[in-house]
């Protein structure tokens, strides 16, 4: 079946009918087979994603996409987070390379998931296995995925025996330091999710790195420590974390050594009582729209919005850089123009641009550089009206590339897209622009 016949039969009009219908009226056999065949539905159209998203990948040149790569661009375009569409992109990449799985896959048989677990497997088979067993595993994975009843523990099951079959005198699994993988994924409340698999040495060394940090700490007076084993963990690793950055052997990002760079308004530093003034007036903006015209918030450059009272305790140890700026939260004219932008310059462009400008991007600030709207060569000053913030692919992107760069009226950088992005070439706001300012 075509891509178009796929989308024209993706969803039919009893379907969508029962399903913007008022679903307390219906039978609950009605019920119960309009949820099956809505999430069989949402399978097809799962997995036409997947299947156009790999032609994109495979296809579309970063000049078309404006991005280092397409899941870059899916997680701009959707509202998918950047590591959920890094997820699609691969499985639509190797099931081009996998046609035994693709067919499964595309013919909903089998999920996303587990199409994911049996092309890893077969894009890194147990070092033991010769090439004539690969097309047994492979069926027998998929027998093991199919149908509604299938289930990951099961399927993973298969995994295990198989790789257990196929050992070699290669390093065992828990001493192969090429199966080792560490994430660590924003949430959607602003904390980070940590989660990885090590080899045993790796694993020994983090252990007992975190031993002595992480151990019960019982009061002066004897009291029990009340912390459970994973908070003292956590506070052993942030106490890791905090050592290394203070040694000064961490190497340098963005012209400077590793730190936390907090951003922050002067006058939400300093201590007031006026809590119940400032909860009335995040009230009455909130009901009428201009909630995030109310200060109070603080910013950093990885994880995003941090409390004030937060702030207020980073605060209290740390070297700080005033940066005046105006109404529209534009740095005001520092007064300078040297080729190389100056280290209280890139804060400048930090605060006014918070990471990547580029319109979609938005990559940490530690990772760009300081680009010249109107090139140094031409004459073009070092000073905020002709500076952006620009990650190291965007920035090549810009120079080589007919993409432009704008300074609007309110002194942010507008970009402008070539004719074969946009044939009307219409101007885009700025990453941090293209969402109401909270800080």
């Amino acid at each position: 079946m075509g891509i178009g016949e796929d989308i024209q039969g993706a969803l039919s009009d009893e379907i969508l009918t029962t399903a913007v219908g008022d679903a307390w009226r219906l039978a609950e056999a009605e019920l119960l087979e309009s949820v099956v065949r809505i999430s069989d539905e949402i399978q097809r159209l799962e997995a036409l994603r997947i299947k156009l998203v790999g032609a994109v990948d495979h296809r579309c040149t970063v000049d078309v996409l404006g991005f280092p790569n397409a899941k870059m661009w899916l997680a701009s375009k959707t509202l998918l987070e950047v590591g959920a569409a890094g997820r699609i992109v691969m499985l639509g990449r190797g099931l081009r390379f996998q046609p035994e799985i693709a067919e499964q896959y595309f013919g909903t048989n089998i999920s996303a998931e587990h199409a994911a677990l049996i092309m890893k497997f077969c894009e890194r088979p147990p070092k033991g296995m010769p090439d004539e067993a690969m097309d047994d595993c492979r069926n027998a994975l998929l027998l093991a995925a199919t149908g509604p009843t299938a289930n990951t523990d099961a399927l993973r099951a298969v995994i295990a025996r198989l790789e257990r079959i196929f050992e070699s005198d290669d390093p065992p699994p828990s001493e192969d330091t090429e199966l080792n993988e560490f994430h660590a994924c924003k949430t959607l409340n602003g904390r980070i999710a940590l989660k990885g698999d090590l080899d045993a040495v790796a694993g020994e060394m983090l252990l007992s790195a975190l031993s002595g940090l992480s151990k019960p700490r019982p009061a002066q007076d004897g009291t029990k420590d009340t912390r459970t084993p994973g908070q003292r963990r956590a506070d052993g690793f942030t106490e890791l974390l905090r050592r290394y950055l203070n040694s000064g052997i961490a190497g340098e990002e963005g012209g400077e050594r590793p730190h936390v760079s907090l951003h922050v308004n002067a006058r939400d530093l300093a201590e007031h009582n006026a809590c119940s003034e400032r909860g009335q007036q995040a009230a009455a903006a909130a009901s009428d729209g201009t909630l995030f015209d109310v200060d109070g918030v603080a910013w950093t450059e990885w994880m995003g919005p941090l409390s004030l009272w937060t702030a207020r305790l980073l605060s209290c140890d740390s070297i700080y850089t005033p940066i005046v700026l105006d109404d529209n939260g534009a740095p005001l004219d520092l007064g300078i123009s040297t080729r190389t932008v100056t280290k209280r310059q890139r804060k400048a462009l930090v605060a006014r641009d918070r990471g990547c400008a580029f319109p979609g991007c938005g990559a940490p600030p530690s990772w760009c550089e300081g680009h010249h709207i109107i090139h140094w060569s031409e004459s073009g000053p070092t000073d905020m009206g002709n500076l952006v913030l620009l990650c190291g692919f965007h920035h090549r992107l810009l120079h080589h590339s007919a993409w432009e760069i704008e300074m609007g009226a309110d002194r942010h950088p507008t970009f402008i897209p070539p004719q074969q992005v946009d044939w009307e070439r219409k101007p885009i706001p700025a990453h941090n622009r293209t969402r109401p300012l909270i800080a």
